[in-house]
């Protein structure tokens, strides 16, 4: 018995099929750069790329909010934000998450099929200060947009 993404790398082909990314693919977690520390694997060689959407996409959407990564875990996507968390960027998160949606459906559908869930993981650069149970929480909710302090993959559904 092997892993689901044993045999062929589901996720970089993905990435491959979308003009706009598809060379932004990248080993393991090296497209975080920095932010890489915002994941932890629990079985690093299930780790099938990543890619920075927003780097990639900026010279065609430099208006848009834009969203940061998609991370192949084991055969499925997870899509991470890295950014500060304060309820004054509740607006910009929730603008993020509409675009990558709307991105995923039109521009990447393969990426998009290949989402372990609906949820997109907001990954506060510093403290954040929105609680549970706020308008705010709430309101992300609504958009599929969940904060963790560190994105743990596989998530447990």
């Amino acid at each position: 018995m092997g892993t689901k993404g044993e045999n062929k790398n589901l996720f970089r082909q993905a990435v491959e099929s979308v003009p706009e990314i598809q060379a932004g693919f990248r080993s393991g977690l090296q497209a975080l750069g920095a932010n890489a520390k915002a994941v932890k694997a629990e079985d690093t060689r299930k780790l099938e790329g990543s890619v920075d959407i927003d780097a990639c996409t900026k010279a065609l959407y430099p208006e848009d909010s834009r969203w940061d990564y998609a991370i192949g875990y084991d055969a499925e996507a997870y899509f991470l934000e890295v950014h500060p968390a304060n309820t004054s960027n509740v607006d910009e998160m929730i603008k993020k998450a509409e675009w990558l949606t709307n991105w995923l459906k039109e521009k990447a559908p393969a990426l998009k099929r290949m989402a372990a869930s609906n949820t997109f993981y907001w990954v506060p650069s510093g403290k954040y200060n929105i609680l549970p149970h706020t308008p705010q929480s709430r309101r992300l909710a609504q958009k599929h947009v969940r904060i963790v302090p560190i994105l743990r993959l596989p998530v447990q559904k």
